[in-house]
């Protein structure tokens, strides 16, 4: 039966979780850190797990998924990373024996969003801290991408699981097989996130915490091992290197790959520009916004502008600065960014550059037609026709997001959350961006939301890295029916 195979191919996702554990723990081991036991358990667990799944099903390797298992598969996927990515933390007692917080830092971590619940990161062990950060790393591209890349064998082949997951609403192929797109993806994300630490091991941080920030870096994740974020390495030159990679980390990723090949016409591509523009424009008003809060020193105040503009648009979430206490336009445009996030084929979040540059041009079309009626107008991109079969689910998407984000938000609210806490946290939850306003502000953790809200924030984390449509498509009566026919069909 089919549903064996999402098993068996769950098991295969935790025999690497695992195998992706011992990274940190041999980094606890090698310094004799008091988190080591921690791992060593951690990976028992998700070797038995994995190891079980893996041995009863694995006669089902051979049968392929049809297009609603391959949502379900992704999905779940996400999930069960949370379940056991978590273990290290609970083992080690970072969160006192409350799995649920453990769960939430977790997925936090592989959905790149950087919300935490950990008040002091810099009383935990560095072995915690690596795994904290790698798990950003991991997701930032994707782990079923990653699989594509390196586990085809095991049946991770499917091009329906590479549009599920890659971020953006179109997942272009550099590469006419979906298996070597994949690893020409990762190889572009590892070579930028080893230059990234080259770089920051040479302007002077030590090489954990170079280690740490370029695996946070490069996935947009966040996760910084001071309290105070990027602020507390009180070094402009890696504030510069860290601007510069963020920036990077929200291109499409497969302009890299056009680039390295000669194609120098991607400094034309329209979504480009776009981001850069908007960037550019955000840096002039907000360092205008903000310059009487740097003394008169005009660079201070482009350096912290750009660095905030530049985190919270790539949906990176560091912070130099607490932003929380900025003037009200510049408060209000960061959270604006928050709905914009970087460009479609990136490692960053939110709704992304190139759906509203077609909505806005849709609605402009649309509001060209009320003028006149019987004109024949199309919506066009890099001088391209976009067609209404793409536009339709963009515009959709569009409404779901933001449906979700007002619903989550009265959830919060009905909880006894203020309004700026309650939108600006489900904003940044479901946008993958880390930290909000107010009770959630850059020097603020999420312990002050309730556990139920905590939960639905952890949902809305996932909903948002996968882009809403794969999780919420599994929920849809046809494709419950569709599922419930696989669970009976044999073959």
């Amino acid at each position: 039966m089919r549903r064996i195979r999402i098993l068996y191919l769950l098991g295969v996702l935790l025999l690497f979780l695992a195998l992706a554990m011992l990274l940190p723990a041999l980094w606890s081991l090698a310094g004799q850190g008091p988190d080591r036991m921690a791992f060593l358990q951690a990976i028992f667990l998700t070797l038995a797990a994995g190891g079980l799944l893996f041995w009863f099903f694995s006669p089902s390797r051979g049968r392929e998924l049809s297009i609603v298992e391959n949502f379900t598969l992704v999905t779940l996927a996400w999930f069960v990373a949370g379940i056991f990515g978590a273990l290290p933390y609970h083992f080690y007692g970072v969160f006192d024996g409350n799995y649920i917080h453990a769960y939430f830092e977790a997925v936090s971590g592989f959905t790149t969003t950087g919300a935490t619940l950990i008040e002091d990161v810099e009383a935990l062990p560095q072995g915690i801290l690596l795994w904290r950060s790698f798990t950003q790393w991991l997701g930032g591209m994707g782990i079923i991408v990653l699989f594509l890349a390196i586990l085809p064998r095991f049946g991770f082949r499917s091009m329906t699981m590479f549009k599920a997951e890659l971020p953006g609403p179109i997942a272009e192929r550099v590469v006419p097989r979906v298996v070597e797109t994949a690893r020409l993806l990762w190889i572009i994300y590892v070579t930028l996130t080893l230059s990234q630490l080259l770089l920051l091991v040479a302007v002077g941080l030590s090489f954990f915490d170079a280690l740490a920030h370029s695996f946070t870096t490069m996935p947009t994740g966040g996760f910084s091992t001071y309290n105070t974020s990027i602020a507390a390495l009180n070094n402009p030159a890696a504030e510069i290197v860290i601007i510069f990679f963020m920036l990077f980390a929200g291109i499409n990723f497969a302009l890299y790959f056009r680039l390295i090949r000669g194609d120098f016409k991607i400094f034309k591509n329209s979504e480009l520009r776009f981001y850069l523009a908007i960037i550019a424009a955000g840096v002039i008003l907000v360092t205008f916004n903000t310059y009487n809060l740097a003394g008169g020193d005009i660079f201070l105040a482009i350096r912290r502008s750009a660095f905030q503009v530049v985190s919270i648009t790539t949906t990176t979430g560091y912070a130099t600065a607490d932003f929380d206490l900025w003037p009200s336009f510049s408060r209000l445009f960061l959270l604006l960014m928050m709905f914009f996030g970087a460009c479609g084929g990136s490692t960053g979040g939110s709704m992304k550059q190139i759906r509203w540059m077609l909505m806005i041009k849709y609605s402009l079309r649309e509001l060209s037609r009320v003028v006149h009626p019987s004109a024949i107008a199309s919506v066009k991109l890099g001088g391209q026709y976009v067609s209404d079969e793409i536009l339709r689910p963009i515009m959709g998407f569009g409404f779901i997001y933001l449906s979700l984000t007002a619903l989550a938000t009265l959830a919060l609210a009905f909880m006894g959350l203020d309004f700026e806490t309650a939108f600006s946290a489900v904003a940044a939850t479901i946008g993958n961006v880390g930290p909000g306003l107010a009770g959630v502000g850059p020097l603020e953790t999420y312990q002050g939301i309730p556990p139920a809200g905590q939960l639905l924030l952890t949902v809305m984390m996932v909903v948002g890295r996968l882009e809403v449509y794969t999780v919420l498509v599994i929920f849809l009566p046809e494709a419950r029916r569709l599922l419930s026919r696989s669970f009976i069909r044999k073959g």
